[in-house]
């Protein structure tokens, strides 16, 4: 850093210490926080994947034995008369002042007759498989919020971590760095100004006694 060594220099860096440094401490207090979040979201996704395995599972379980039983003609029929379709909104919410989606589900799940295909000629398996598919379409959804949630909450970590690293290890030191310098160049200044000062004295009492 090239500085000037002067003492309002000095005043202005020790201003820029203080400042940096509060800074410092308030985004550790953020890196730390994210990360106490992202731990908490990554404890939610652990749960929710295994739910998918388990759901997808159930759900294929399901309709292999109503395609077993009814045929698979009649499985692709009942799909196809589905009369509802699945809405998602999409809102956001804030978590320490970074916006994650927040995704609310409607007509995931459906009652028999709001399916579309007649009670009779299909059999209670197609219902089972019906409701197993709802129930691992409801957990990807809820799965998807919670992903994007930590891709995000990670990725301001990693930003976070950058900014505290750079203040820590680069932008603090060359601070102090430029005080030290100051702080001894004026120092020196005045170690010069006082020899100065002593030789003037001396000379006047010399010509004083010479008089």
């Amino acid at each position: 850093m090239e500085v000037k060594p002067t003492r309002s220099e000095l005043l202005e860096i020790k201003k820029r210490i203080k400042l940096t440094r509060s800074g410092y401490k308030i985004l550790k207090m953020k890196r730390d926080g994210l990360i106490i979040e992202f731990f908490k979201i990554l404890e939610q996704a652990k749960q929710v994947r295994e739910k998918i395995v388990k759901d997808y599972d159930e759900a294929m379980a399901k309709i292999n034995v109503a395609q077993a039983v009814d045929g698979a003609i009649a499985v692709q029929s009942a799909a196809f008369a589905l009369r509802l379709h699945p809405e998602v909104t999409l809102r956001s919410k804030n978590i320490m002042g970074i916006v994650v989606p927040e995704i609310e589900t409607n007509s995931l799940k459906s009652t028999v007759d709001q399916r579309g295909y007649g009670v009779i000629g299909t059999s209670t398996y197609i219902d089972e498989a019906t409701r197993a598919f709802e129930n691992l379409v409801e957990t990807l959804v809820q799965a998807a919020e919670i992903e994007t949630t930590m891709k995000k909450l990670l990725d301001e970590i990693e930003k976070t971590k950058r900014r505290v690293n750079a203040l820590e290890f680069k932008v603090i030191p060359e601070l102090e760095e430029a005080k030290a310098f100051i702080e001894l160049r004026l120092q020196e200044m005045e170690r010069e100004n006082t020899f100065r000062l002593k030789r003037i004295k001396d000379k006047a009492e010399a010509k004083v006694e010479a008089a």
